[in-house]
């Protein structure tokens, strides 16, 4: 009931103001009953119509077509529409409602909605053909099928055109369904040997870790349903075979399957869904009767798909998604953030380099055991299982409790990766196991030491030394990001399998040229400490130089978690911005990058990020190590003050060297740091792992 009491405080205010006595006795009978959220829709009806209308804001070019047949039911048809006006954010889309010749007050009520497109039927066709013929007249790429007796929430449209974006085979998508009192409708459909299907999850607790990653699915129940038109064209639309309803959106998604693409449960779309307004439940009577008779229908047609399901009940945990064959699990020390650091973009990046490779991921961070609302639930919507309390005590419980399910644990970072390596190579028998150090901590902090003359800090990289080899041990293949680390770790460790697993990028578009351009930037996360040491190292020593030599030239400074003794350095030639949510504008007007780090390990994403977007880089020699980079052909290193400075200004007012620096950057993000170029990486990591494997199966056998 939670995501439906926002309908109220409009109608109490208007109540308030209005002085409608008997409209308040007739609501607050409807509040007091023993089911007061079945009557939100009458009350948001009644209130809007003593005080405004809804007005849509028409499209000649919709993105998104959302059609709505309707049959009476005026009042649920109403909140339907005002749910889609509050709720549907900046998309361009046009709403079609089909009424099938209703006999309440619904065409009043349609007249005084303005900005729609509203068809009526000569006489009643049924769901079936009124949506068809809502099909018809559509004119966006996407067509959103959608019940009017339901309400949709905040990001809906957003997150069911995200599922198409991020899985380019998406041919269906649906939504998650809850009921008005906010248990779970339908978290997917799950269609068994003899053609019953399952709503998975009836009746539970909707934000379960379980219902809330999109998934390919056999079917989503098509009270909210969206599939590109053009492929709605290629396969027809709802078949009139099922006419008047039930099993046309289960029929619709096997044929989408049987074309090549899949079928996906989108959680991000979170709808509420008042079953049965519609037909009502009683299978015997009614539109209702036709669910027994289509069943039958549906298993003629599709006998021979549904020989390979399970039979009514089989494992549903697995049935809920046949199509899985592996499946990974990474364990992190947080929650990823890819836009506030480096290793989160990286990590966020491999999550769907496993995926590209036919894995399922779930993830645990490990640390917190927390859900955040905008990063736990980006991973979701991308398909990625997450763990969390008050759903996981521990990490050692899951692992206890799946582990033997898992074909790949990865574990990131020496601190977590030493905690539970123990219980993963306990409990996940079928495992490989994964050390991913992210950098070699005990280079990165040696370096420090070397550079601050601190025998305490060098002391402590010892042990992490250890700690980090003693792990390394203990894994099946240590995951290491740079060459340079590759080398070492040779040279330290040579009987630990280790394997070569960068920073995994894509080029973006470049949309200004040189001259458009002014400013340098740095960017990174200040928690991590090398960048708090790198700003105070180039304001205080590179900065007066080049401001002496070029005094119109601003520094801008870009991280989350920035410090106060950083952000004191504020003045109008050092704009700090912070933590940026979008950094495309920023990538887009700079004219150069700096990476100016005096110590630290592994790959700098601070550089992979600004050679996406074509900006030219200067860099200390430590910033570019490990990243196969030409100086004076692909990045400018210079270590020292002044000469720091002066490659600063070299490519800065030179808009040949500027466009050459540009271009190699991008090539170089293409040959060693590219999606294609990490899952070819991994790839070779886990066959060869598998391969291994086999061979020690047929030693033992021989």
């Amino acid at each position: 009931m939670i995501h439906l009491l926002k309908y109220f405080p409009v109608a109490l205010s208007i109540l308030k103001t209005q002085g409608l006595k008997a409209l308040l006795k007739r609501i607050a009978k409807k509040l007091f009953s023993p089911s007061p959220t079945k009557h939100i829709p009458e009350i948001c009806y009644s209130v809007a119509c003593q005080h405004h209308l809804l007005c849509f804001q028409e499209s000649t070019d919709p993105e998104i077509s959302i059609i709505i047949p309707v049959y009476n039911k005026s009042l649920y048809t109403f909140t339907c529409l005002k749910s889609i006006h509050e709720n549907s954010g900046s998309n361009l889309y046009e709403v079609i409602v089909v009424d099938d010749a209703s006999s309440d007050d619904t065409p009043q009520m349609l007249d005084n909605v303005t900005g729609i497109t509203v068809i009526r039927n000569a006489d009643n066709k049924g769901f079936i053909r009124s949506s068809n013929i809502g099909v018809q007249a559509a004119k966006g790429r996407y067509i959103v099928l959608l019940n009017n007796d339901t309400i949709v929430t905040q990001g809906w449209l957003d997150a069911l055109t995200h599922t198409f974006r991020r899985f380019p085979d998406a041919g269906l998508v649906g939504a998650k369904l809850i009921y008005p009192d906010g248990r779970l409708q339908e978290a997917g459909g799950v269609v068994w040997q003899d053609a019953s299907a399952w709503n998975y999850g009836r009746y539970d607790n909707p934000d379960k870790p379980e219902y809330s990653y999109c998934r390919a699915v056999d079917y989503c129940s098509g009270a909210c349903l969206m599939i590109r038109r053009q492929d709605l064209i290629d396969l027809g639309p709802f078949d009139e075979y099922y006419a008047p309803a039930y099993y046309e959106d289960t029929d619709l998604a096997f044929r989408v399957r049987k074309a090549g693409k899949k079928v996906y449960y989108q959680p991000g779309a979170l709808v509420v869904h008042f079953e049965g307004v519609s037909s009502g439940t009683d299978v015997s009577k009614g539109t209702k009767q036709y669910q027994v008779v289509n069943h039958k229908k549906f298993f003629n047609r599709w006998k021979d798909t549904l020989k390979f399901h399970r039979s009514n009940g089989d494992s549903p945990q697995f049935e809920k998604e046949r199509s899985v064959k592996k499946r990974v699990l990474i364990i992190d020390a947080l929650v990823l953030k890819p836009d506030n650091d480096s290793g989160s973009l990286r990590m966020f990046n491999l999550l769907g380099v496993f995926q590209n490779l036919g894995y399922k991921v779930s993830f645990i961070a490990a640390n917190e055991l927390t859900y955040h609302d905008v990063y736990t639930r980006q991973m979701q919507m991308n398909g990625v299982e997450c763990f969390y309390r008050p759903y996981l005590e521990s990490v050692s419980d899951h692992l206890k409790s799946h582990g033997h399910l898992y074909d790949v644990v990865l574990l990131s970072r020496v601190n977590i990766a030493e905690k539970h390596i123990d219980a993963a190579r306990t409990y996940c028998m079928n495992a490989m196991i994964l050390f991913d150090t992210v950098d070699l901590h005990f280079l990165r902090e040696q370096r420090q030491a070397d550079l601050n003359q601190d025998k305490l800090l060098l002391a402590t990289a010892r042990m992490r030394k250890q700690q980090e080899l003693t792990t390394a041990r203990k894994a099946d293949r240590t995951l290491l990001v740079s060459p340079v680390e590759i080398e070492l770790f040779k040279q330290v460790a040579p009987d630990v399998p280790v394997a070569l697993l960068s920073n995994i990028h894509q080029n973006q578009d470049t949309t200004f040229g040189y001259q458009e351009r002014k400013d340098i930037l740095f960017i990174g996360g200040f928690e991590h400490l090398p960048n708090v040491d790198a700003m105070e190292f180039f304001i205080n020593e590179v900065f007066p130089v080049l401001h002496a030599l070029k005094p119109d030239i601003r520094l801008l400074i870009v991280g989350s978690h920035l410090p106060g003794n950083i952000a004191a350095y504020a003045s109008s030639h050092i704009v700090i911005k912070g933590f940026v949510p979008d950094i495309k504008p920023v990538f887009d007007l700079v004219r150069l990058s700096i990476a100016p780090l005096r110590y630290g390990a592994g790959v700098k994403g601070k550089i992979n990020t600004s050679m996406t977007y074509g900006v030219p880089v200067v860099a200390t020699s430590v910033a570019a190590e490990g990243m196969k980079l030409e100086h004076d052909n692909d990045i400018l290193i210079a270590d020292e003050p002044e000469e720091f400075a002066r490659q600063i200004i070299r490519a800065y007012d030179d808009e040949q060297l500027w466009t050459s620096l540009s271009n190699s950057g991008k090539a170089n993000i293409e040959k060693h740091f590219s999606f294609s170029v990490a899952e070819r990486q991994l790839n070779e990591i886990l066959t060869d792992h598998q391969l291994s494997g086999e061979a020690v199966d047929q030693a033992v056998n021989a």
